[in-house]
């Protein structure tokens, strides 16, 4: 279901700054992307996320407020934290992406603020003000909504190894997580999983296993699901079989090469809920945040809940 926006004036918003996010501050650039939006119709409230600040209560009084869209000036685990907090309501959600990685706006082909984009706030700002809003879906996980993606084993060993993380260390993206990512695999046995969907049953040891509602993964580094899509009412589960750094090497490459969905090991299934049991508490990353939840871990898809500001031009990936 697709709903075109009004013409301006497009109502109020109001605008939630994570100054913690991203490589570098983002502030200076930002009222950039103010002014365009105000240029565009909306009247914008900025906030600015203070330390310990209770960031999904602060979405939640957008909504009391009455404003139209919730802008976040953040990275993905802002994003997916206002997603939550937004899901179900009539709010949409627009993203500047002034984080590290802005999994999400590369998905809806917005590109990153970095060095090499320092307008790049802006232009997302100019996009989403001619864009349109969209549902989709969000996942569940014992109760917490995520937009992106659930991962336990390796890579929520890593996520809790490597966050919070100082802003030096955020300069290294990709660099750091591979770094870790190698270094975690270094005695990492996998994770015993007994997992049931669709009436089937799936019992093993797994490097990852892993709940997407998006195609790409690892902070966006490889494109895990292709033929996934966001609201299309199921989730992309993968059980990634293996015990040992070499297993781990062999399954990224496997990745990288698009060969993974048929390899030996690999379980790959759309369901729009599945459970997960394991002998104790797991722990797991939603949208990049650690988590620490009890087995079992009951996922399910919650259709076309929330609302999203998708920019103009749309690209080609979102037209199906």
């Amino acid at each position: 279901m697709t709903v075109h926006l009004p013409q301006p004036p497009m109502g109020n918003a109001w605008l939630l700054y994570n100054p913690a996010a991203g490589r570098f501050p983002a502030g200076w650039l930002l009222s950039r992307a103010v002014q365009v939006l105000t240029d565009a119709g909306w009247e914008i409230q900025v906030h600015e996320v203070q330390p310990g600040q209770d960031l999904a209560h602060l979405a939640q009084e957008a909504v009391r407020y009455g404003c139209q869209a919730v802008f976040v000036a953040g990275g993905d685990g802002t994003v997916g934290t206002v997603a939550a907090a937004l899901s179900g309501t009539d709010v949409a959600l627009g993203v500047l992406p002034s984080g590290t990685a802005n999994v999400w706006a590369k998905e809806i082909g917005l590109e990153r603020l970095d060095w090499i984009h320092l307008f790049a706030l802006e232009r997302a700002a100019d996009r989403l003000a001619r864009g349109r809003v969209h549902k989709v879906d969000m996942g569940k996980a014992n109760g917490r909504e995520f937009l992106l993606w659930a991962g336990i084993g390796l890579d929520a060993e890593i996520v809790n190894s490597i966050e919070p993380r100082e802003r030096w260390a955020k300069a290294l993206g990709s660099v750091q997580y591979g770094l870790q990512a190698l270094w975690n695999s270094i005695g990492w046995e996998g994770l015993d999983l007994r997992v049931t969907a669709e009436g089937r049953v799936w019992e093993g040891r797994y490097l990852v296993a892993i709940a997407s509602n998006i195609r790409t993964y690892a902070g966006g580094l490889i494109e895990l699901s292709p033929e996934a899509r966001f609201d299309d009412g199921k989730l992309d589960f993968w059980l990634i079989g293996g015990r040992s750094l070499k297993d781990s090497v062999t399954r990224v490459v496997q990745v990288l090469l698009g060969a993974h969905a048929e390899a030996p090991g690999v379980v790959h299934f759309q369901s729009n809920q599945a459970v997960f049991e394991a002998g104790s508490e797991i722990q797991i990353h939603l949208d990049g945040e650690p988590q620490l939840l009890a087995s079992p871990l009951e996922f399910q898809t919650l259709r076309k809940s929330l609302n999203v500001l998708l920019p103009e031009p749309e690209p080609e990936t979102l037209q199906h």
